[in-house]
């Protein structure tokens, strides 16, 4: 019995595996639409925008997007698999670079704004992908499948500002419209790559298997998992959506503020080739600690001055820290539920995260045109100690139930 489980772990190992090259080919396009939303977005915004205040609004919209299509996501990979709601995903990618570009074209900032929303879309699916690749694989191979996943971005760090750096004068004088063009053109080469997927429809008897949706988020493992993920992702997201505008506010160049979005995104999936390994070896929950300490730290370098240097250390130690901090969130999330609970579960952690990233990117402009760089980055600090704190309270409630010898609650006994 144990040589037949063995197999069946190697085998669904090995389906993952390929899954895992194609999901991480799809991360590497994807991410180049949330890059070029990133890094043009609170510059268009400006530009367009009837008040500076609302310059970062179409990346907050974006986010709202990102919110907006989680749920969505969840119920539409339930009902009719994965690939489907990947496949609709690029389809809003298609259509996120087609109508940014005809909304810079008529100067259009609602039209504009509509653009970024569909990214924010796009970008909901694509965050499905790590759990993607997560599904049927072994407890072992589950932490490397979903950072080498991540990895992937790396390779959007530097694909999505190189195309605007490339094809931002294509069409004078109207900046970055030809950009969204072939924004939308890398969309339908990463809709060709999802094809592939191995994800089945699920089973009938899955729809509605699992416990209660309220009894899994009552866990406190659930609760500390979630609450890190809407700290390390949303708290990342308020430094960079603000950084280009405020580099230009500085009088940095658009160069300047296009190498320090490349090199964040970069450090923000590089550390993946190893962070599945790291987990292993120390597990999720330090390295959700050393994430979160590396943003209080990214924020602090940001407060020190706002030369190039201290924009580009800021958002690459930001990037870093997002990326320990998010995986191991991640990581723990998958850890509290069963197989056939996994869809609900994950859009649901997905939905606290990118709704509180939706709220953080609107005050984002408020608070740079109000306060100012500092401001932005004094904000890390309170989450991350809430984070730190409640990684903390986890582990000695924890120590005390195995001191007690209690039966812990999640479905994994090996946790």
């Amino acid at each position: 019995m144990i040589d037949v489980t063995a197999t069946e772990e190697m085998t669904d190992d090995a389906r993952v595996r390929a899954n895992v090259v194609r999901l991480a080919a799809a991360q590497a396009l994807t991410g180049a639409n949330s890059a070029v939303i990133f890094a043009t977005g609170s510059i268009i915004g400006a530009s367009l925008a009837p008040s500076a205040a609302l310059a970062t609004v179409p990346i907050s919209i974006y986010v709202v997007g990102l919110a907006a299509g989680t749920l969505p996501t969840g119920a539409i990979s339930r009902s009719s698999g994965r690939r489907t709601a990947f496949i609709l995903g690029t389809g809003c990618g298609v259509l996120t670079g087609l109508l940014g570009s005809f909304a810079i074209l008529h100067g259009s900032f609602w039209l504009f704004c509509c653009a970024t929303f569909l990214g924010g879309l796009y970008g909901s699916v694509s965050q499905s992908y790590r759990f993607a690749a997560a599904d049927g694989a072994s407890s072992a191979y589950r932490p490397k499948a979903v950072s080498w996943v991540m990895a992937g971005g790396v390779f959007a760090g530097v694909l999505g500002p190189q195309l605007v750096q490339w094809t931002m004068d294509v069409w004078p004088p109207y900046l970055f419209a030809f950009s969204y063009v072939v924004q939308a053109a890398v969309a339908l080469v990463a809709m060709v790559v999802l094809l592939g997927v191995d994800a089945p429809k699920p089973a009938p008897s899955d729809l509605h298997a699992g416990r209660p949706l309220l009894d899994i988020v009552r866990q406190p493992r659930f609760v500390a998992a979630a609450l890190c993920g809407v700290i390390a992702y949303p708290m990342m997201n308020l430094v960079m959506t603000s950084a280009p505008l405020a580099m230009k506010l500085c009088g940095l160049s658009l160069s300047d503020s296009n190498f320090a979005i490349q090199w964040h995104i970069v450090a923000m999936y590089a550390p993946s080739f190893v962070t599945g390994a790291l987990i292993a070896r120390f597990g999720a929950p330090v390295m959700v600690v050393l994430g979160l300490s590396l943003e209080a730290l990214g924020a602090t370098i940001g407060i020190s001055g706002q030369t190039a240097m201290h924009f580009w250390a800021t958002l690459m130690v930001l990037g870093i820290g997002w990326n320990f901090g998010f995986i191991g969130a991640s990581t723990l999330v998958l850890e509290t539920h069963l197989p056939q609970e996994r869809n609900k579960v994950q859009a649901f952690n997905d939905f606290l995260v990118f709704g509180m990233m939706a709220l953080g990117s609107f005050s984002s402009g408020q608070l740079l045109a109000n306060y100012g760089w500092p401001a932005v980055n004094m904000v890390v600090y309170p989450p991350v100690v809430l984070g730190l704190t409640s990684l903390g309270l986890l582990s000695l409630a924890r120590r005390r139930r195995s001191r007690l010898r209690v039966v812990p609650e999640f479905p994994d006994p090996g946790i």
